[in-house]
């Protein structure tokens, strides 16, 4: 999967000029807070219970350079995640352990899940695979706090460096799945919106 930097650029234009909290946005958040806590609750929950067992431990420092040691620690049914409070950049509407809690489950269910990385096409590749496990009003916010942001980031601060968190929407079309072509480009997929 490839991800055209024309839509990965506009993108992180709709998200700069983006409020930094807008009311309208937190009907969006509040879901999207419910349906990560039960994907939380889904991750550690004991596996005799229907969960997958796996531990969370939440730390000071960006814990895997790559995908692969995050799948690694998967396996053995742990998970290591950068803590919100040490990244210097709390965010408008959710709690530190809410966004916590968020990056746990998009670590798992986007990165793990797609086997893709942190690159611009692995954060769309997790954005399209973990999207589809939020109703349509949360994948609004959830758009914003993974499309968005990795795109702000990737496309105009570059390497280390993070846009400042916001609890706003992102044009409807940006939030859609359906709206991403998938295109065969040889043995590589490009997405165009």
């Amino acid at each position: 999967m490839r991800f055209d930097p024309v839509v990965g650029a506009t993108i992180a234009d709709a998200y700069l000029a983006a409020p930094v909290r807008d009311p309208r946005a937190y009907a969006a958040y509040a879901a999207l807070c419910r349906e990560t806590v039960q994907q939380y609750h889904r991750l550690v929950g004991r596996v005799a219970f229907g969960g997958l067992g796996v531990a969370v431990r939440v730390v000071d420092e960006d814990p895997y350079a790559d995908v692969e040691s995050m799948v690694d620690d998967l396996r053995q049914r742990r998970l290591k995640v950068w803590a919100s409070a040490a990244s210097g950049n709390p965010h408008p509407y959710l709690s530190d352990g809410e966004n916590d809690m968020f990056r746990a489950v998009h670590d798992a269910f986007g990165h793990a899940a797609s086997g893709r990385g942190f690159d611009r096409h692995g954060e769309e590749a997790a954005w399209l695979k973990h999207s589809s496990m939020y109703s349509p009003l949360a994948r609004r916010a959830m758009t914003t706090e993974t499309r968005g942001q990795n795109c702000a980031q990737i496309f105009h601060f570059g390497d280390g460096c993070f846009p400042e968190q916001k609890a706003a929407l992102l044009p409807r079309s940006f939030s859609d799945p359906r709206l991403v072509r998938i295109e065969a480009v040889g043995v590589e997929l490009a997405v165009r919106c």
